[in-house]
């Protein structure tokens, strides 16, 4: 009886850690701005119309990619957009050819 009962801790400890994990990468594909929300693969201009203009942007430079297809390359605009100060925390957006590919919260140091 003892043993079932600690093979069934195990496994919800293990399904809680397990939902925390898909959680935290959820928040991080997705921002609240006021009532709006913003998600990977959203474009530039929607994100500006949802959260209004970033306290920083920056073009980091350009990234070649392959279309194996066609045989071609081009090259894309990689830009990174800041907005925050909330509550002591800033996002941090990444775009990849005006598409937004990445979310990071962190503090500014």
């Amino acid at each position: 009886m003892a043993h079932t009962r600690i093979k069934l801790l195990i496994n919800l400890t293990l399904a809680a850690m397990a939902g925390s994990v898909v959680a935290s990468a959820y928040a991080s594909s997705t921002l609240r701005c006021g009532s709006q929300l913003v998600s990977t693969g959203d474009r530039a201009f929607e994100v500006q119309q949802k959260c209004g203009e970033p306290v920083s942007q920056e073009v980091l430079g350009t990234q070649e990619t392959f279309n194996s297809n066609y045989r071609r390359s081009e090259a894309v605009r990689i830009e990174e957009w800041i907005y925050g100060p909330d509550n002591g925390m800033y996002q941090y957006l990444r775009f990849e050819g005006g598409r937004l590919v990445g979310i990071e919260s962190k503090r500014r140091n």
